[in-house]
């Protein structure tokens, strides 16, 4: 990931900056793998509970689950855009709902989080459960339940989410640093997902723009060649979905290149085999220390690696959703997600 806007004229002239790459392409759907398992005493020792709604307000993940599935079957996009909206939200102050508030300096308005998407779900299946279940189902705990439904529908994995977050009252654009940046090398952003007690990362579903991707197929660092990391059989297929005269943003192309909708391990085999459509992706193949992850899934027994994938990525989902959780007195439960009570 050293480097990767090097040769971009393209950025250039459309002025976007470094941290705003991210953003502003819709490479959306970010999931994190963590080598070591999950113990069941995080969970407890976070103050999360398995069923945690079921006398208070019963319906409540149903009433999640409907909402998602309302706005995924008008826009199949909306998938990736929950889950980055809750890797977004962990990533600041932990999984307290402080990216969903609105505001001059609020958590959403940094550059890091330009263009993340999903927040009238959210808002629309918190509506429903205050009419429901007045201020009892934190914000926190929707976007944690909307993020599981998002990746169940695109045909991933689905698990049980331990519930119990509060809201936070803290929402400041400043604290956004915490968050991995494209342009980071491997080593640092292998230290930011240390630093929240997990390791490495990927893309799998949404799509990015082609001013993202142009430079490695026709002027990579500026050579007027194509970046050699791509494989022979992938870059006519990069260069058809993304043609040399497509210089404007706009076009789209999925990040997966194998099974574009769908939450699967084709992107690993991409990877692997030199098809990653981001730089930063590819990287995770040249780097020795990512290279033994992306070799376990992507193997050439299919179901065994599935299988593999629908077992690991789960427990990954629920450490990530466990980081610095407010829970017991501490935060409150928002009236609105937008803003604070």
């Amino acid at each position: 990931m050293n480097n990767i806007l090097t040769g971009l004229p393209q950025l250039d002239k459309f002025l976007i900056t470094p941290i705003e790459t991210m953003a502003t392409s819709e490479m959306v759907a970010l999931f994190f793998l963590f080598s070591g398992l999950l113990r069941s005493s995080l969970v407890h020792s976070q103050g999360l509970q398995f069923g945690f709604y079921d006398n208070n307000c019963p319906d409540a993940e149903d009433i999640v689950r409907s909402t998602v599935e309302k706005y995924y079957n008008s826009d199949a996009t909306i998938a990736p855009g929950l889950l980055r909206l809750h890797f977004h939200d962990c990533f600041v102050q932990g999984c307290d709902g402080s990216v969903l508030i609105s505001g001059a300096s609020s958590e959403k308005t940094a550059p890091q989080n330009f263009g993340l998407r999903g927040f009238e779900v959210i808002d629309d299946a918190k509506s429903q459960l205050e009419t429901k279940c007045p201020g009892v189902v934190s914000c926190a705990d929707i976007l944690a339940l909307a993020a599981r439904d998002a990746v169940d529908l695109t045909g991933g994995p689905s698990w049980s989410v331990p519930l119990g977050r509060r809201d936070g009252r803290i929402s400041s654009a400043s604290d956004a640093k915490a968050l991995p940046s494209p342009t980071d090398p491997v080593s640092v952003q292998r230290q930011k997902f240390a630093d929240q007690g997990l390791t490495d990362r990927a893309h799998t579903i949404g799509q990015t723009d082609c001013i993202f991707v142009s430079y490695r197929l026709y002027n990579f660092t500026a050579t007027g060649n194509a970046d050699p990391t791509i494989s022979p059989s992938a870059l006519p297929q990069l260069r058809a979905l993304c043609p040399a005269t497509a210089t404007g943003p706009g076009r789209r192309v999925a990040l997966d290149l194998g099974s574009p909708g769908a939450f699967d391990v084709s992107f690993f085999k991409n990877v692997r085999d030199g098809g990653a459509v981001m730089e930063s992706d590819q990287r995770l193949w040249g780097d020795a220390a990512t290279q033994a992850t992306v070799q376990s899934f992507a193997g050439n027994v299919r179901g065994l690696f599935g299988l593999r994938f629908s077992y690991e990525f789960p427990k990954a989902m629920v450490r990530m959703s466990s980081i610095g959780v407010k829970t017991g007195n501490q935060g409150e439960i928002r009236r609105k997600c937008s803003k604070f009570n």
